[in-house]
């Protein structure tokens, strides 16, 4: 077996590849549209490890974009080998290394259930950074959502709430583990131009002239249905506990019902108990486990 950069040229086998196994694996960055228009580049390093035959066995794609730059990080799109060999993994490792110079950690996220990956990354020397849950909510009944007086829930406008958004978001995400690094406003301009985007999803709650609270609603795909995923959902910190994330919450869930998504779904911190326990409340269910595992750069060079 041999490991060589992706080109172009097969480009198609690794998006059958990533396509074949995706259901094993964190399939956050694998459905079909993230793969469409997916090209190896400097932002998306790929390697591959080939049999004799010329098939592809292992795959590993980073994701180095401006956010994750600023963050001194890159997530792994898909970091898998199909033969169950240690040294596939460390060939795609060493080839990996090199576009990471600027970096401090890689990471990827792993559901529990596939336990020989867990195990895999362990022996390279991957840790676990965290766990994350993937909950989804079935019903179709939502509460009536009332805000207190002085409180107003308003549609995102674009090219005018784009830095009211970052206040927000970075202020009630400064010390979420794997969010901490502050978006800016040209991030929220991708958030708008994707694929994924839900006209009159993204919503901005006020408390007179304030803004307290976003939450984001946005068209995915879940065991090949449509379905609408929240987040983030984010209110300021010195407005918390005041029960205002379970009305944005709600009103998402209406604005979901009003587009015919009969499922909802999000993710979760698993150290973030008290956003848990008021997903479960309010009708969600666990469905998946991942664990997020890292790979320091800075213990290697």
């Amino acid at each position: 077996m041999r490991v060589e950069k992706l080109n172009n040229e097969n480009v198609r086998d690794f998006v059958e590849y990533c396509k074949k196994h995706r259901s094993e694996l964190d399939d956050s960055f694998l459905y079909d549209e993230n793969l469409m228009e997916f090209k190896p580049n400097k932002e998306n390093p790929t390697y591959i490890v080939t049999n004799k035959l010329g098939k592809i066995i292992a795959a590993a794609s980073l994701m180095i974009d401006d956010y994750n730059q600023r963050g001194r990080k890159a997530r792994f799109r898909i970091f898998y080998s199909s033969k169950k060999s240690l040294e596939c993994y460390r060939l795609l490792i060493k080839a990996m290394l090199p576009h990471t110079n600027n970096l401090d950690k890689i990471f990827l996220f792993i559901p529990l259930k596939n336990k020989q990956l867990l195990k895999s990354v362990e022996q390279l020397g991957f840790t676990i950074e965290r766990y994350t849950f993937l909950m989804v909510r079935e019903e179709t009944d939502v509460p009536d959502v009332i805000f207190p007086k002085e409180y107003i829930l308003k549609t995102f406008r674009t090219n005018q709430d784009e830095e009211i958004w970052c206040e927000v978001r970075n202020a009630a995400f400064a010390n979420l583990k794997g969010n901490e690094t502050p978006i800016r406003p040209e991030d929220v301009w991708e958030m708008v131009s994707s694929g994924n985007f839900l006209e009159g999803g993204m919503k901005i709650l006020f408390h007179k002239e304030k803004p307290v609270g976003v939450v984001r609603g946005t068209i995915e795909e879940h065991n090949d249905e449509p379905i609408m995923n929240i987040g983030p959902l984010a209110i300021l910190p010195e407005y918390q506990g005041k029960g205002l994330g379970r009305l944005i919450l709600r009103a998402s869930l209406h604005f979901a019902k009003e587009n015919f998504y009969k499922k909802v779904i999000l993710s979760v911190n698993g150290e973030n108990e008290g956003a848990k326990s008021l997903y479960t409340k309010e009708g969600f269910k666990e469905v998946e486990a991942y664990a997020c595992c890292q790979y320091e750069i800075r213990k290697v060079n």
